[in-house]
């Protein structure tokens, strides 16, 4: 049986040229590899975070430190995934600005600033880029704790560009009450059917 590279190419779950780095909310879930329970559990509908899911919580709570122009949302550490949102500002006079809405369903990137960047490279303040580094230092801080070669993290993550305060209300519900509905939840491998 052969593996050539139509088997191993992943389809893109991003909106085609839309700039990841202007100011808006983005709802975003970042799942555990292979959907393990590796960040606690929930009991009788409380989260209860072990270690791990304390680092990836501490990890969460830092990305301001890091990426300056975001305000940190809603956000919850399941078993086996995690949710939250995330707002870029706009930076304009030294001063962050922004709407949670996105400015534009799918804005078009300036061709001067995709050629400029290397193949690979993202821009700084960028969702992808700001997912990387979360990602990045979760495992990084698990491996140190006694992770040794864990694997913590699916490939990718999805995200949800939110478009308004009704979209954001509702994601913060949804949020907010996942872990009472883990019993039913499809992230949930052992979800009650």
């Amino acid at each position: 049986m052969s593996s050539g590279p139509a088997e191993h190419h992943r389809r893109s779950v991003r909106l085609k040229g839309f700039d990841y780095a202007q100011a808006g909310g983005y709802f975003v879930t970042v799942c555990a590899d292979k959907r393990r329970p590796v960040f606690g559990r929930i009991s009788e509908g409380k989260l209860v975070l072990n270690a791990r899911g304390q680092i990836v919580r501490a990890c969460w709570q830092e990305i301001p430190r890091h990426f300056p122009q975001t305000e940190l949302d809603a956000f919850v550490v399941m078993p086996n995934h995690v949710h939250g949102v995330i707002v870029i500002h706009e930076q304009t006079d030294g001063r962050l600005s922004g709407d949670v809405g996105a400015q534009h369903a799918v804005p078009l990137q300036s061709e001067k600033a995709s050629s400029a960047r290397a193949f690979g490279e993202l821009p700084a303040r960028s969702l992808p880029a700001i997912m990387r580094s979360f990602k990045s230092a979760v495992t990084r801080r698990i491996r140190e704790r006694g992770g040794r070669r864990m694997r913590v993290w699916q490939r990718g993550y999805y995200e949800h560009v939110i478009r308004n305060n009704d979209d954001l209300n509702d994601i913060r519900r949804y949020i907010v009450d996942n872990p009472a509905r883990w019993a039913t939840d499809s992230e949930n491998p052992d979800a009650e059917t």
